[in-house]
């Protein structure tokens, strides 16, 4: 038992963060003018996307159950957008460490984050992390407080014109008509450090989450062995193969001792 309550506690920030990072991805190709490898014509394609709405998922952990994820894309203004994501552990995780965070970010016409706020609750822990980007500066500022034990966290990094929070890493993607054997890289930042990641398009699957069969592309996202984490992993993405690119299946493979992490679709709803 105190294993299991070590290895969530030690694992709980990182998968907050890369869920958060991952679990929707939504905006225009004109926001990311460093995308590589791949010609214009090709990636610029009209899609469906973006539009108002709400996606819930089910996540995975070891076979069972460790809870639900529901993110939600608003469009409050002509110029703004609202991304919100509540995420919340269930079953045999909830009674070892519950999770309870909510992360909010502001997002401009460009899809560029404005800022962004994590409310944290893991356990006995709770802490508050706000991201601010100043665009006129070409900077971003980093609070973090750990509401228990009274510890605050302050740090400026300088950045470039439209560098997206960890939300907005992937945002270009169901934008995209990034097909198998193509690949993008995109610059992103946590508020502590400044990376380019690189999204594979792999191969074409066919794939059933939640009873209902879907025609996808697969995705890695190239994140980990000290990129943005430290840690050893691999990130899969599978979006519908459609105009829609309905992020349907998540997978972080993370080795040991945390193992595959799974988050499949169960509802979308337009808004």
């Amino acid at each position: 038992m105190r294993q299991e309550k070590n290895l969530l506690l030690n694992g709980s920030r990182f998968f907050t963060f890369t869920l958060a990072w991952s679990v929707y991805l939504a905006a225009t190709p004109a926001a990311f003018p460093r995308l590589s490898e791949i010609p214009d014509a090709e990636v610029l394609k009209p899609t469906s996307f973006p539009y108002p709405e709400k996606l819930s998922y089910h996540v995975e952990w070891r076979m069972v159950t460790a809870g639900t994820a529901t993110v939600e894309l608003l469009h409050p203004s002509a110029d703004d957008w609202d991304l919100n994501l509540r995420l919340e552990s269930a079953g045999m995780v909830n009674r070892l460490y519950r999770v309870l965070d909510t992360y909010k970010v502001a997002i401009n016409d460009r899809f560029c984050a404005s800022s962004s706020l994590l409310n944290a609750e893991e356990g006995k822990h709770r802490r508050i992390t706000r991201l601010t980007f100043e665009d006129v500066r070409h900077k971003v500022e980093y609070d973090e407080r750990d509401l228990t034990n009274k510890a605050t966290v302050k740090r400026t990094l300088d950045i470039s014109p439209c560098t997206h929070d960890i939300t907005g890493a992937l945002v270009a993607l169901r934008a995209m008509n990034l097909e198998p054997g193509r690949s993008a890289t995109l610059p992103i930042t946590d508020g502590k450090k400044i990376v380019s990641a690189r999204i594979e398009a792999q191969s074409k699957e066919n794939v059933t989450v939640s009873g209902k069969s879907y025609h996808t592309i697969r995705y890695e996202a190239f994140l980990f062995d000290n990129v943005l984490y430290k840690r050893k992993g691999r990130m899969f993405i599978w979006l519908t193969d459609d105009s829609d690119h309905i992020p349907v299946q998540f997978r972080f493979q993370l080795g040991f001792p945390i193992g595959t992490i799974s988050l499949e679709l169960e509802k979308q709803q337009r808004l």
